[in-house]
């Protein structure tokens, strides 16, 4: 039988191409202010994670930043920590399969909840812009609240 055609009463075949689009968002929440850093991306590549490192030191000029972070080969990458150095951005590290422990994966899930989730948009940019315009949308209390801040159980209180 040929491709998209089908016997009477079948379903026809709908051709799977596997190469569904992806969208990479880099993220940062401020512990203290809620303010939230958002960069989307082609790709997850350690030059792409520099991006974001170099528009968090921009946005940050003269203030002490700590990342914490999981072991994502972006972040890892030699060139990632060398230029993390030249801009004076201490890298934290998350335990191994601990993405409970970090804030931005709680913010991560509320807005894929509440913008992806049984949604189906025209194209990928349009599902990024409305999940970026969500996010920064947040008032900053809000953002840490569902970042998981404001518990009495985060892990980060003074």
């Amino acid at each position: 039988m040929r491709a998209g055609w089908a016997r009477r009463g079948e379903p026809a075949p709908v051709p799977i191409s596997g190469s569904n689009a992806k969208r990479v968002l880099f993220g940062a929440i401020n512990l203290e202010t809620g303010r939230r850093l958002l960069l989307a991306s082609q790709r997850q590549r350690g030059v792409d994670f520099e991006d974001f490192l170099e528009e968090i030191r921009y946005f940050y000029r003269g203030r002490h930043v700590a990342l914490l972070l999981d072991e994502d080969s972006s972040h890892t990458a030699e060139d990632s920590q060398d230029t993390a150095d030249e801009l004076g951005i201490e890298l934290l590290w998350l335990p191994k399969r601990s993405p409970h422990l970090n804030p931005m994966d709680h913010l991560w899930r509320h807005g894929k909840e509440f913008i992806s989730a049984n949604w189906q948009y025209d194209t990928i940019e349009v599902l990024v812009q409305a999940f970026v315009t969500y996010l920064a949308g947040l008032s900053p209390r809000q953002a840490l609240r569902k970042a998981g801040i404001l518990s009495e159980d985060f892990w980060l209180k003074r």
